[in-house]
């Protein structure tokens, strides 16, 4: 019997460990870049990027469970100079940076049409460089994590399909380190949010689910004021509606559109809404050219007097070609808004980055990436510009 060719040829072919698939891999790159810090005049550095990822699926007949885990630690070659009251510190700001973000699915199957869903999710990460939330003569970033769960339950119905979950989730921030020794506190910045998301989807044809989604959440902050005497504490949430869709295979994914909005205790702080968008397409338009599209919005606490928050819109496009089964071209372009509700200030992101990638073996990969990143925003000296270069392996079973 012939056997199926292979998709995937230089793919990770993983290990079974008892009944789950796992997978792993680890990035190491090397690259330059000209501005790190995302300053209005560019200073550059070396850095290093350490990227490892862990995947692992269970293979069980029923029920399953899903680890999905992914990290980075970005080091430079240097520190930037702090900016204290207009001057330049003696003591520099040191930027490295880590990154996790994972997250744990698990699904019980009761019935055949009824399932209890979960998921437990853990983020650390920093401020973004060049972000009004830094501090001025900071010694380092402080690192934040975000952790929490939602637990809740899908019941079909023929084609009509329920899902409903309750969500807890908590953010905490590590003091920050100025460049003169003294600590500040960012208790403030510390909250809990509690919610609840339902979602109602019809099957109308075996390709085609429409379907309507509603959050609400309220936010809870440790401290009733922040330290510039504002009252945080919030409550939010967003109704969308729209289709996931599969058509022949070649147009896959989900995309959505929608209202969201926050309102906040303190009556200084007004009302922050807007559009929703929310999809993820995959086009396969050829064997050998993929495309996809990306887009979504979230509503992003900030610590800038008088503003409530920032409501955020990404838009990405990529495009994958293989040339041989060996090499990749990557494309990818991606356009973002930043609207700072209650300042004026109005912030757009422009990325554009190509990748090559030569696939020496099903183990090892090299990697070759060059972008340009370019903040305009309408505050005068918050522009900035950027240019990566890296060149890295990647090792992966």
């Amino acid at each position: 019997k012939r056997l199926r060719i292979d998709d995937d040829p230089f793919g990770a072919v993983g290990d079974y460990a008892g009944s789950f698939l796992i997978k792993s891999a680890v990035e190491l790159s090397g690259g330059y870049d000209t501005n790190p810090g995302r300053l209005p005049v560019e200073k550059g550095l070396p850095f290093w990027v350490v990227a490892p990822e862990f995947l692992a699926v269970s293979n069980w007949e029923r029920h399953a469970l899903v680890a999905d885990l992914r990290g980075s630690f970005t080091g430079y070659g240097g520190n930037l100079p702090a900016i204290v009251d207009g001057a330049v510190s003696p003591a520099p700001t040191n930027i490295d940076r880590p990154n996790f973000n994972g997250h744990v699915d698990g699904r019980l199957d009761v019935t055949e049409n009824t399932h209890l869903t979960a998921e437990a999710r853990l983020l650390v990460s920093t401020d973004n460089p060049g972000s009004p939330n830094i501090q001025a003569g900071l010694a380092k970033y402080p690192v934040y994590a975000s952790f929490g769960g939602t637990f809740g339950f899908d019941q079909k119905f023929n084609r009509l399909e329920i899902s409903a979950g309750a969500t807890v989730d908590r953010t905490v921030y590590q003091e920050s380190t100025f460049t003169d020794g003294t600590t500040f506190s960012n208790d403030d910045r510390n909250f809990n949010q509690y919610g609840g998301v339902g979602r109602a989807s019809y099957e109308l044809t075996p390709g085609v689910k429409p379907f309507i989604e509603v959050e609400g959440d309220t936010r809870v902050h440790d401290l009733p004021l922040d330290f510039d005497g504002f009252a945080r504490d919030s409550t939010g949430g967003y109704a969308k509606g729209g289709t996931s869709f599969e058509f022949s295979r070649l147009l896959t994914g989900e995309i959505s559109v929608g209202w969201a909005a926050r309102d906040y205790v303190d009556p200084r702080l007004g009302r922050l809404d807007g559009l929703l968008t929310a999809g993820s397409l995959v086009w396969t338009a050829t064997p050998l050219t993929t495309a996809r599209f990306v887009t979504s919005t979230s509503i992003d606490e900030t610590i800038v007097p008088g503003v409530s928050g920032v409501l955020t819109h990404l838009y990405t496009v990529e495009v994958d070609h293989d040339f041989r089964r060996w090499l990749t071209a990557i494309g990818k372009f991606t356009y973002g808004t930043l609207d700072y509700q209650g300042d004026g200030r109005f912030d757009k992101i422009y990325s554009i980055e190509g990748d090559l990638i030569y696939k020496l073996t099903r183990s090892l990969w090299i990697k070759g990436t060059l972008r340009r990143d370019i903040l305009n925003s309408n505050f005068i000296g918050s522009s900035s510009a950027s240019t990566v270069v890296m060149l890295g392996v990647r090792v992966q079973n």
